[in-house]
């Protein structure tokens, strides 16, 4: 192991300038940052007189930095989270990413989040550990409460964090080798039964084995529709031969005619071959068409970002191109090969 890095997560309230937001108070180690590859992008990190003392010190995530303070640098500056002003000494960077699948990693939103000293945590807000007479107060008032108004109307986030009896709500583990994962996560599985005498109450999560899984998920989407689209494509070819091989049948005499005024086998397959390759274009343009129009439908609709790539229309148009030339070539040789002589008396 490279790294242990303990966490504690408190709902809090973040205040500056009659600006107020719900946020995420984090109680990290110094190897929090580490764990997580979480740049600084100003100040600097947790010191050990922070650490040691549980001084009121806080680095805080880009949106947080953006929307508290727009006028001001915020390092040295104050904020207040809770009841506690805590003085900003860095500002991570921005990292952007998609909240389903950090939830799925166990990864945290870092850009809205505010990190604290795990001892300031533990010491200035809340240490589940130990029960001070605020708590007995609290629990003494919702006992007595006999319409429970106020505890139905609570947030399911906020009551479970308040009835959680841990501590720490998780420890990070670092490994040098990625080859190590699944024996270090061994080892902490037998560790942790033995500390908790058998019973499972925790969880250990390897993110490389969710990320894997997430992998081989969209593996076998991707798979599926690409199976799908086989299908559109073959039965789009099948009608693009039936139009040409319809149209043969309806223009024999024009063949003839053309025969006999000089064309050659090669001109008439050209000539076929050009208009099966042109019905494939439209439908193709068409079709790209309809497709960035959906995009930019679901994405304003829906407020799910969608991605419209150059090179996947490229792609998209140059398959269209495949289907009408490899689909147009039978009816193209089928009208190559007619005799002129019987195409002039086909009636």
């Amino acid at each position: 192991m490279q790294s242990v890095s303990a966490e504690l997560a408190l709902n809090s309230m973040a205040t500056r300038e009659g600006h107020r937001r719900s946020v995420k108070l984090v109680g990290v180690d110094t190897t929090y940052f580490d764990a997580f590859n979480l740049q600084i992008a100003e100040g600097t990190r947790f010191g050990t007189l922070h650490v040691t003392r549980g001084l009121p010190v806080a680095i805080i995530g880009s949106a947080l930095r953006a929307r508290f303070f727009t006028s001001e640098p915020p390092i040295g500056r104050r904020i207040k989270v809770g009841d506690v002003w805590l003085t900003v000494v860095g500002v991570l960077a921005p990292r952007p990413s998609s909240q389903s699948t950090a939830e799925k990693l166990g990864i945290r939103d870092a850009n809205m989040d505010v990190y604290v000293p795990l001892s300031t945590a533990l010491v200035r807000y809340r240490n589940r550990a130990q029960i001070t007479s605020r708590d007995v107060e609290k629990a003494a008032q919702e006992f007595s409460d006999d319409n429970n108004n106020q505890a139905d109307a609570e947030d399911p986030q906020r009551r479970a964090e308040r009835l959680n009896p841990n501590q720490l709500d998780r420890l990070v583990i670092r490994v040098e080798d990625a080859r190590y994962v699944a024996q270090v996560a061994d080892v902490v599985r037998r560790l942790m039964a033995r500390r908790h005498n058998a019973v499972v109450d925790y969880e250990v999560t390897v993110p490389e084995l969710l990320l894997k899984q997430e992998q081989r998920t969209k593996a076998i989407f991707n798979i599926v529709l690409g199976a799908i689209a086989s299908i559109s494509l073959l039965v789009g070819g099948i009608g693009i031969m039936n139009i040409m091989l319809a149209s043969v049948l309806e223009r024999i005499r024009e063949i003839g005619v053309r025969r006999a005024m000089g064309a050659t086998r090669r001109d008439v397959l050209a000539q076929f071959l050009a208009e099966a390759v042109l019905i494939s274009t439209a439908g193709g343009v068409a079709g790209i068409l309809v497709g960035v129009g959906l995009s930019v439908a679901i994405e304003h609709v829906a407020d799910i970002r969608t991605i419209v790539s150059a090179v996947s229309v490229t792609v998209a148009f140059g398959v269209s191109l495949a289907v009408g030339l490899g689909f147009g070539i039978v009816p193209a040789w089928r009208a190559a090969r007619q005799d002129p002589v019987v195409c002039l008396r086909y009636e």
